[in-house]
């Protein structure tokens, strides 16, 4: 029904009308002012309680996984010395021809010592082996130290980016609160259409349908959280809930520098390789002999067992080596192999290193276009979508626009609000996964 634009005394029906219109006026523009007052600024609250880094440094207290790595590290820590140390000598004793059972009347008692050896330099370069496996432990474990800071941040990060969205939203219900009533009060008095009341229910119930969404998904991400600090899934966690967007402070090429110093799985690789160049060095080896030196005291009790008659013992020494008779199907083949797994161990690096350069900057142009696109939404698209509101409530009183106009222009600006904290969030999360590519916070 077109509302009266007629500038001559009014009925008493076009009275109740422009009356109602005034009414309509008001509550649209306390609605669109609790909307913009929630569009101006961050659902942000600034409490005490735990901060990411606090809660990183009780995930690593706690977390299982950490404990576990950690253990594996000690384990091949300890599996160095070791190298150092000849093989155990192997002592022998014989009762040699007894003729009364099995230990009397012998003819002679041996005692045999006998110790096997190495090549020299051969220990050298297997312990040096092992100090490159207790590195590569340790990168390890640094590294599951690094995935469970990015992860525990990552959902601190989520769990403020859900607190937010409640905030927003619940803003939004409380602005369609307000039309709907206005709705409800056009349509009873004649004013609006049916489907404008209606459309108005339809928005509220999908605006609590998404309330009750965010709430179960800040749930679930605490559990996640949680789960992280090895904690009960339901246990209630106080959260500094402050969110704190800033831009990166650090060139593109810097970041893959960091990276390559940093990277734990590039270290890796790199000990790999030496690794692999010792196990080289060590099956050429292979073609030196290793030896075995024997001592043997020898006790006569028989005249028959004697060299001589006033001979009673006797002392023996020996030495012997292995010869590599069949170095052709064994030693070279060994060899063959060593230097192809060193090889690999090189193109493994040179692949690791360009996947990791690949990453970071992949990551680092994500991260500097969430800065921006959140500073659009914050410095252009809020305030645009605020004012598009108003001059659509204007519109809408003058019959220039319907309801679903007015109804899109508030969803245009409830969306710009979501825009900016997702754009946000993906800020945060960028730079938590830089920090986990490059290896190392940024502020390194």
């Amino acid at each position: 029904m077109p509302w009266p634009g007629r500038a001559e005394s009014p009925s008493k029906a076009e009275s109740t009308k422009m009356q109602f219109g005034r009414k309509l006026r008001v509550s649209l523009v306390v609605a669109a002012t609790a909307t913009a007052l929630s569009l101006a600024t961050l659902p942000v609250r600034a409490e005490t309680g735990l901060t990411a880094s606090q809660l990183v440094d009780i995930a690593i207290e706690m977390n299982p996984q950490i404990h576990s790595m950690r253990a594996q590290w000690d384990a091949a820590q300890h599996q160095i010395l070791q190298n150092y140390a000849p093989a155990d000598p192997m002592f022998n004793y014989a009762n040699v021809d007894a003729s009364h059972g099995l230990f009397n009347h012998a003819a002679t008692h041996a005692h045999t010592l006998t110790e096997s050896f190495q090549f020299p330099g051969k220990a050298q370069l297997q312990a040096e082996q092992a100090k490159q496996t207790a590195k590569i432990a340790r990168f390890a474990y640094e590294a599951a130290i690094r995935d469970l800071r990015a992860a525990v941040e990552t959902g601190y990060y989520q769990v403020l980016l859900d607190s937010a969205l409640i905030d927003v939203n619940a803003n939004n219900i409380a602005s369609l609160k307000q039309v709907l009533k206005v709705t409800e009060t056009a349509y009873s008095g004649g004013q609006a259409a049916q489907t404008d009341f209606i459309s108005a229910e339809v928005n509220m119930a999908q605006a609590q349908l998404h309330q009750r969404q965010y709430v179960v998904n800040k749930a679930n991400d605490e559990t996640t959280l949680n789960q992280l600090l090895y904690r009960d899934p339901d246990n209630p966690l106080k959260l500094d809930r402050t969110i704190r967007v800033a831009p990166l402070k650090l060139r593109l090429q810097t970041a893959v520098d960091m990276a390559f110093r940093a990277r734990q799985e590039i270290l890796e690789a790199a000990l790999t390789e030496r690794n692999q160049n010792t196990a080289l060095e060590l099956a050429k080896f292979e073609y030196i002999p290793d030896y075995q030196v024997g001592f043997e005291y020898d006790q006569f009790l028989q005249s028959g067992a004697q060299p001589l008659p006033t001979v009673t013992h006797g002392i023996t020494l020996s030495i012997g080596f292995n010869v590599p008779v069949f170095f052709w199907i064994h030693q070279r083949e060994d060899v063959k192999s060593a230097e192809y797994s060193l090889e690999s161990a090189r193109q493994s690096l040179k692949l690791i290193r360009s996947q990791t350069a690949a990453n970071v900057t992949q990551i680092f142009r994500s991260a500097q276009f969430a800065y921006d696109s959140g500073q659009l939404y914050k410095e252009s698209l809020i305030p645009l979508a605020n004012q598009d509101f108003r001059v659509a409530l204007i519109a809408y009183q003058s019959q220039k626009i319907d309801f679903l106009t007015l109804s899109a222009a508030l969803q245009s600006s409830y969306a710009t609000q979501i825009g900016y904290l997702q754009a946000s969030n993906q800020l945060l999360a960028g730079q938590v996964a830089l920090e986990q590519a490059i290896g190392a916070p940024l502020s390194q």
